[in-house]
C-alpha cells in the first residue's frame, strides 16, 4: 500500500486529492493547522475513528513554517509520494499580509524538500514530490501560456510561488528527487472557499435569489481567467505524479472568460435577468424583474497590481499523459450553483 502526505488537506484541492487516492487504494496522510474551531467540513466524509482496526486516512498537527515538525512527519510517516497544496492562497490576501505570504507559500517548499533531500540521504528511500505551482506566477506576459512562458509575477503570492517553483526544479536537479511542478490554472468547484471571487459569486446570487441578501460587492469585472473544474485538475496532480521521469505541466482549459461572464452565467442559471448600468466604479448590476441593483464595485477589491488575461496552453499534458479537462466552464458553474441552492434546501 502507497503512502501519501497531502499539505493543504483540508482545502478545495487537497479533499479532492484524498479522496482520489483512497480510492486507489493509498493510505493518505493530512497536515493540518491546529485552530479553536474545526477547519475540516470538506473532508469529514473521509474521518475515520481513531480505533478503527484498519485505518488508512490520518491527519497530523502541523504548519508550513514549522521546520522541525515537518521533517519529523516525513521520517515517521515515510511516504511515497508528497503533495505540497498548502498555502496562504489568496491573491488579494498576500499583498496585505506578503511576508506570511511568502514564509508559507516560498519558505514552506523548502522546508519539505529539505526534509525529502535528508530523508532520502538517510534512509536511501525515494519520495516523489508534487509542487502546487500557480498561473499567477505568469502576471502580465503574453498569451496563451505555457511551459516555456517568462513568468511576471503581479502580487506577493505570485512571487512566492515562483521561489517555489524554481527550488522544486533546483533540488530535482541538485540531488535527484523526483520533484514536478504542476502550475494549475484557475479551478474552481462547490469547495471552493466564500472569499474567492467565483465563490463569491455563485453563493452570493443564491443568497439574493432565496432572498436572504440584497446584494454582493465585487472587483474587477473585465478581469479574465482560464477557470476549469478542481477534481479535473486534481486528477492531472495524479497523473504527473506517476510519470517515468519528473517535469513539469501546464493544466489548464486553453479558454478565458471574464468575471462579468462568470456572473452573467451564474444569473442564467438562477433565472435572474442580469443587465449592467453605468461605467467604471459606479457601474452597477441589476434585476431587470424588480429592478433592483444587486451587484456594486468596491474599489478595495481592486489589486494593487492586476493581470488582465491569463490563458494557458496544456498541449504539453495532453501529449504527456493524455490529459484534458472534463467539464465546461458552463457546466462548473451549474455544479457549483446546484450544490449551493441543495445547502440551503438541506438547511431550511
Amino acid at each position: 500500500m502507497k503512502k501519501a502526505l497531502i499539505t493543504g488537506i483540508t482545502g478545495q484541492d487537497g479533499s479532492y486529492l484524498a479522496e482520489l487516492l483512497l480510492q486507489k487504494g493509498y493510505e493518505v496522510h493530512g497536515l493540518i493547522r491546529r485552530a479553536s474551531t474545526f477547519n475540516t467540513e470538506r473532508i469529514e466524509q473521509l474521518f475515520q475513528d481513531p480505533h478503527y482496526p484498519n485505518k488508512i486516512f490520518f491527519l497530523h498537527y502541523g504548519d508550513l513554517s514549522d521546520t522541525g515538525n515537518l521533517r519529523r512527519l516525513i521520517f515517521e510517516i515515510e511516504p511515497d509520494e508528497i503533495y505540497n497544496l498548502g498555502a496562504q492562497s489568496h491573491v488579494r490576501v498576500s499583498f496585505d499580509i506578503p511576508e506570511f505570504t511568502n514564509e508559507i507559500t516560498g519558505l514552506g517548499t523548502l522546508r519539505i524538500l529539505e526534509g525529502i533531500k535528508d530523508f532520502q540521504k538517510t534512509t536511501n528511500k525515494k519520495i516523489k514530490f508534487y509542487q502546487a505551482s500557480s498561473s499567477e506566477m505568469f502576471g502580465s506576459t503574453s498569451c496563451p501560456q505555457n511551459e516555456n512562458t517568462a513568468f511576471h509575477p503581479r502580487s506577493p503570492y505570485g512571487c512566492a510561488k515562483v521561489f517555489a517553483y524554481y527550488t522544486t526544479i533546483n533540488y530535482r536537479e541538485a540531488y535527484h528527487i523526483f520533484a514536478v511542478n504542476g502550475i494549475l490554472f484557475n479551478h474552481e468547484s462547490p469547495r471552493r472557499g466564500e472569499t474567492f471571487v467565483t465563490k463569491k459569486i455563485s453563493h452570493g446570487l443564491v443568497r439574493i435569489k432565496l432572498g436572504k441578501d440584497k446584494k454582493i460587492f465585487l472587483g474587477n469585472l473585465d478581469a479574465k481567467r482560464d477557470w476549469g473544474y478542481a477534481p479535473d485538475f486534481v486528477a492531472g496532480m495524479y497523473m504527473m505524479m506517476q510519470q517515468e521521469k519528473p517535469d513539469d505541466y501546464v493544466l489548464a482549459t486553453g479558454e478565458t472568460h471574464s468575471v462579468r461572464e462568470f456572473i452573467e452565467e451564474t444569473a442564467k442559471v438562477l433565472n435572474i435577468d442580469l443587465i449592467w448600468q453605468g461605467k467604471g466604479l459606479n457601474e452597477v448590476g441589476i434585476n431587470k424583474e424588480n429592478k433592483q441593483v444587486i451587484i456594486e464595485i468596491d474599489p478595495n477589491y481592486y489589486r494593487p497590481t492586476e493581470i488582465d488575461v491569463l490563458l494557458g496552453d496544456y498541449s504539453k499534458a495532453k501529449k504527456a499523459f493524455g490529459w484534458e479537462p472534463g467539464i465546461s466552464f458552463k457546466n462548473m458553474i451549474k455544479i457549483m450553483v446546484e450544490h449551493d441552492l441543495k445547502r440551503y434546501e438541506i438547511t431550511k
